[in-house]
This record gives C-alpha cells, structure tokens and sequence, in this order.
C-alpha cells in the first residue's frame, strides 16, 4: 500500500482535531447537509431538541429495553450530525450494558456534560447566524 500523500495526512489530522476541538464536526455536518448552511443551522436546532428529548427519557426510563433504545437513539442521532464525543459515549453505553455490566448514574451524568457541552456549542451557534 503506498503512503498516505500530505493532503491525507493533513485531512486526517484535521480531523482528529476537529474532533477534539468542537463538540460537533462542522465538515461533518456540511457534507450531510450538502453545504447548505441555512440547512445546517436547522439540523442543529432539531438536534438540539431532539438531544433534550432523549436525555430527558434516558434519566427516567426505567427498564432495560427503554435504556437501550434511547441510548441507540441518541447514538444514531449525534452520529448522523457529527457529535462523536457523544455518539462514541452512548455507544459504549450500549455495550456496557449488553455485556451484562449495569448503568450507572455517574455514567448517566457523564452522558449529560458531554448534552450540555454540545447544546451549549448549537447555542452559540444559532446565536451568531442570528446576530
């Protein structure tokens, strides 16, 4: 296999920066949204909502089916906008779970900075289109 050329290794490494720097990957988002901006700013609010929605059942749903489908729905939602940080964190939930290991509201709680985090990024977001 030959070696990665430099805009690889550059994409690559933006990236993995990206993911660290901003709760949502924007790059990401643009490709769904196919650049539309004004696109863009609505799936981040519906996220947003949608985001609230699921945490807020998450801490009150009781049986493990409930978790489960709440967490698969959370992943697949940040997922589909470029929320990694909690798309990657309720993905491990899920496995948790499913390898017989319990949730656990420390666990829950982590769930909720990384929701805060993003929905506080979404904010500012909208916030600055608006302005």
């Amino acid at each position: 296999m030959p070696p990665a050329s430099p805009a690889a290794k550059t994409e690559t490494l933006t990236e993995t920066t990206t993911r660290a720097v901003r709760p949502v990957d924007l790059v990401h988002l643009a490709k769904q949204c196919l650049g539309d901006e004004s696109l863009e700013l609505e799936v981040l609010r519906l996220f947003d909502t949608t985001l609230k929605t699921y945490y807020e059942k998450l801490q009150l749903a009781a049986s493990f089916d409930d978790i489960a489908l709440v967490l698969h729905s959370i992943k697949g939602a940040a997922s589909g906008v470029g929320a990694w940080s909690i798309a990657d964190i309720a993905k491990a939930m899920e496995h948790e779970m499913r390898s017989g290991r319990p949730l656990t509201q420390e666990r829950i709680a982590d769930l909720g900075l990384m929701v805060e985090d993003v929905r506080g990024f979404i904010a500012r977001m909208v916030t600055n289109e608006a302005a």
